[in-house]
């Protein structure tokens, strides 16, 4: 029985999960934080996440046998080596707002939206800023430098020796890709790096094969293949694209919520609201909308956890309690509106329950910005919300369904390595009329407040 070990690192934890193939079902699991390292600026530590992998590739080895590797990593990242195969400089954190400090030098070279899906986003989140600021901050990188590698890639390098990028990372808000003719934008050669991108590749093919000393370190049979890799939240959508017929959406949650039509409603996609163009693994256009849904719940969440009680999810419908946007500035689909209580909560499962809906009505917002039809799959963290999950149900014409994985991204990173076209299975989440009317009265509230 075969099995796919599958690197996944998001922005919050790194983790190697190994995957069966026939069932989809993860049979191991191990994460490790991803905190950013200190320096110049934060840095990832990408030494730690490499021996972290390595270590727990030779153990599930050991224990179930590994027959291919996968990766999937979060966005607007980017790894810059020198001709030696060293890193240019450390991978820099997307948070870091450094990038703002020449952003209006930046905003001259960027092409528009038009060309790119990209919106204009602060800090590093547009991959194209920080490569930007780099260079112009940095002596002698512009000279050192001889490959960009997109996240997932620079793994796949250190696993294999075979250089890429892919284009569900370059598709996700970097300023670097145009997604409707599949090739690098107009900023690759205006920031002088057309012959430093590292080749543009679909994510399921295969990268390459394991470097002798990776395979000699961990177990694993010299010929074990590695796939190119893919964008975390593009890992949720791919199952679905293999296997669904007609207009659906997939919402993959974790510490950014993202929306993905695909075969949606055609509507004007606003990039002042955080609407953007993702490209699948397949390199389709896709349109999609975000916020930072799992950063909201943490910096929100009640200091002790509970489970909500019905009582307490009655006393939020009595008395009108609501979250209104937006936790999170600079981002999502209201990025200068700062977040208020209606009410101020009154206990930790009341205050939960208030939190869960208002990211379930954040969430189709963004579903309705992007022109969603047909039923929402839900992948991630929040499929196991119920309130979240309840609500959104409540307030979509087209059904939710949650994914039966825990992780649909290690799932859908999984499957690049594999023919199997099925989508993974999936339950239906029931409404409820009393939630519907909560949901038309906060919008209300939203639509009466400041944009």
């Amino acid at each position: 029985m075969s099995r796919i070990a599958v690197i996944d690192i998001g922005k919050t934890n790194a983790k190697l999960a190994l995957v069966e193939a026939e069932t989809l079902a993860e049979v191991a699991v191990v994460t490790r934080p991803n905190t950013p390292l200190q320096g110049p600026w934060p840095q990832t530590d990408l030494e730690g996440h490499w021996q972290f992998f390595l270590h727990h590739l030779s153990a599930f080895h050991a224990a179930h046998g590994v027959d291919a590797i996968s990766v999937t990593t979060h966005g607007a990242a980017a790894v810059l080596l020198d001709r030696t195969g060293r890193l240019a400089v450390p991978m820099l954190d997307y948070e870091h707002a450094g990038p703002d400090a020449l952003a209006a030098d930046y905003d001259r070279l960027r092409p528009a939206f038009a060309q790119t899906g990209s919106p204009r986003l602060p800090a590093g989140l547009n991959l194209g800023a920080q490569l930007h600021w780099l260079l112009a901050t940095q002596p002698g990188l512009s000279q050192a430098l001889a490959h960009v590698l997109t996240y997932p890639q620079y793994w796949g390098w250190r696993l294999t020796g075979e250089l890429a990028s892919d284009v569900s990372s370059l598709g996700c808000h970097t300023d670097l890709w145009d997604p409707w003719r599949g090739q690098f934008s107009d900023l690759v050669p205006s920031l002088g790096l057309e012959n430093r991108m590292a080749p543009a590749r679909r994510a399921n093919e295969v990268l390459g094969r394991l470097r002798p000393q990776i395979a000699a370190a961990t177990g694993l049979r010299p010929d074990t293949p590695v796939a190119v890799g893919i964008h975390d939240s593009n890992a949720s959508l791919y199952p679905h694209v293999l296997g669904r017929e007609g207009a659906f959406s997939v919402v993959s949650t974790g510490t950014w919520v993202v929306a993905m039509a695909v075969r949606g409603q055609a509507v004007p996609l606003d990039p002042l609201r955080d609407v953007l163009v993702n490209v699948d693994g397949l390199g389709q256009p896709v349109p999609s909308a975000r916020f930072m849904g799992g950063r909201e719940f943490q910096v929100m969440r009640p200091v002790s956890d509970v489970a909500p009680t019905a009582a307490d999810r009655d006393h939020v419908l009595g008395t009108g309690l609501m979250l209104l946007p937006s936790v999170q500035q600079g981002s999502g689909p209201f990025p200068d509106r700062r977040s208020d209580w209606t009410v101020a909560p009154a206990g930790a499962g009341v205050q939960q329950v208030a939190l869960s809906w208002y990211l379930a009505l954040m969430t189709h917002v963004c579903l309705t910005l992007i022109g969603a039809r047909g039923p929402v799959i839900v992948e991630g963290p929040f499929a196991r919300n119920p309130d979240y999950t309840a609500m959104l149900a409540s307030v979509s014409a087209g059904g939710v369904e949650l994914a039966a994985s825990a992780t649909g991204t290690s799932v859908g990173a999984a499957l690049l390595c594999l023919d199997q076209a099925r989508p993974p299975d999936t339950r239906k989440v029931a409404g409820d009329p009393a939630l519907a009317a909560y949901a038309a009265t906060w919008r209300a509230a939203v639509e009466g407040g400041s944009p």
